[in-house]
Formats: structure tokens, C-alpha cells, sequence
């Protein structure tokens, strides 16, 4: 995919919405980019709080607190820096990039081209760990680019792509495969606006619950049928 400059959105500007903290697929998107030749962004930094730690049996996402904090990538590369509450006061961008974020408010959503990348196929995976519960419930794994509304995963879908799953994959393979996907498709977030995203799909795919964070029983379940999992859905 092509440059920033070579774009049709070449002039534009772009908001980053984050946790004013450190993170890495906000450092991931934002390098991405800038090596794209984008400058035009300012970053707009919720204060981050802190979930209960709970164990797990399989981490299926890096480590996010271990990249750049927010505000230092902002101060290094020049781009505008906004404490910002959640509300209204997301200044005047053309688009605006989730890299780390809880629901947003329906004042902050209101009249912005915010797009998101979840890490599941809308609307058969939807709410958190998209990745662990479409392999527990055995439904096809993607990534899938849309614009936020009001409610839970449910705003305009801009562009679906499969995550390939191959007949040697482990589940920590699968999982890597399917997070770098998610942040490709966040810096290349025009090329699926204008259509030409690689492995685009179009295609109806049933309606699923929008789940919670999955529980250590689930997680169990999920892990003990990856290789029914893969057995399905394989290339």
C-alpha cells in the first residue's frame, strides 16, 4: 500500500485516541504512520484505569503496557498532545483512530469518524477477547474495521479481513498473526475506506452475543477445542 502522500487523504488530519500512559498499539499505529509520511496528528490521551489483575490461561495480545508512552511519542515527533476527560474536546480531525480506549461517550461519538479495529468478525464476535471466544464458539477469526456509534460494536463496517489459519499453527502462532493484522489494518485504515483493502469481504456472517471478559472455565474450553478449531477452519 501506498504512502501517505500519494493518498487520496493526503492533507488530512488524523486523531489518535489512547491512555495517557504507556502502550503499545498506539506506539505501533503511530510509528506506522509516520513512516507512511503522515505528521498531521494530534493524540488525544484518556487517563488509563487500571483493571483488577486477574490470571489467565493464555495471553492471546502482547503485553501493552511495554511501549512508548502516549505523551513521549507525541513529544518526540512532534505531534499535538491533549489531556482529554472523555467528553466533547476532540479539537477538528477528519478521522479519529482508537489505539486504546473503554466505550466512548455518545458526546464524544456524536458527529465524528472515529473507526475502530476489532480484533473479531462483526457481528458474530463482538464485546471483549473476540480472539479466545470465536475459537471457543468455533466462528470464523477476523479483524474487523468499522465506525463506533452509540452501542457496543454495531456502527457501519468499513472492511473484514479473515485471519489465515494454517494447518501448523499453534494458538500462540494464530494469535500474533491475527494482533499484527489488527494494527496492520489500523495504519493502512484509507486503503480500506477507498475499497482496495487486501482480502476485503462484503459477506453476511451471523450474529453473535457481545461478551464480557472470558472467564478461566471458558478459556479451558477454548483451548482444549483449538485443534477442532483448526481442523474447520484451516486453509
Amino acid at each position: 500500500m501506498g504512502s501517505w502522500q500519494d493518498g487520496a487523504l493526503a492533507g488530512k488530519r488524523v486523531g489518535i485516541i489512547t491512555y495517557d500512559m504507556a502502550h503499545l498499539k498506539t506506539e505501533q499505529v503511530v510509528r506506522g504512520l509516520l513512516l507512511r509520511g503522515l505528521r498531521d496528528m494530534a493524540v488525544f490521551a484518556l487517563p488509563f484505569r487500571a483493571r483488577p489483575e486477574r490470571a489467565v490461561l493464555f495471553a492471546h495480545r502482547p503485553a501493552q503496557f511495554d511501549g512508548a508512552p502516549a505523551r513521549e511519542m507525541a513529544r518526540a515527533h512532534g505531534l499535538d498532545f491533549v489531556e482529554w476527560d472523555g467528553g466533547a474536546g476532540l479539537g477538528a480531525c477528519d478521522y479519529y483512530l482508537i489505539t486504546g480506549a473503554g466505550i466512548l461517550s455518545p458526546e464524544a461519538v456524536r458527529g465524528r469518524r472515529i473507526i475502530n479495529a476489532h480484533p473479531g468478525i462483526i457481528p458474530s464476535a463482538r464485546g471483549l477477547d473476540s480472539f479466545k471466544w470465536s475459537i471457543r464458539d468455533q466462528v470464523e477469526l477476523g479483524v474487523t474495521l468499522h465506525f463506533i456509534d452509540e452501542e457496543v460494536d454495531k456502527g457501519d463496517l468499513i472492511s473484514i479481513v479473515r485471519t489465515p489459519l494454517y494447518r501448523t499453527d499453534s494458538l500462540a502462532n494464530l494469535a500474533r498473526r491475527h494482533y499484527e493484522q489488527e494494527i496492520e489494518m489500523m495504519i493502512h485504515f484509507d486503503a480500506h475506506l477507498a475499497g482496495k483493502g487486501a482480502g476485503q469481504t462484503h459477506d453476511v456472517f451471523p450474529e453473535g452475543p457481545a461478551h464480557m471478559r472470558m472467564p478461566a472455565e471458558a478459556e479451558a474450553e477454548m483451548i482444549a477445542g483449538f485443534d477442532a478449531y483448526k481442523a474447520r477452519f484451516q486453509l
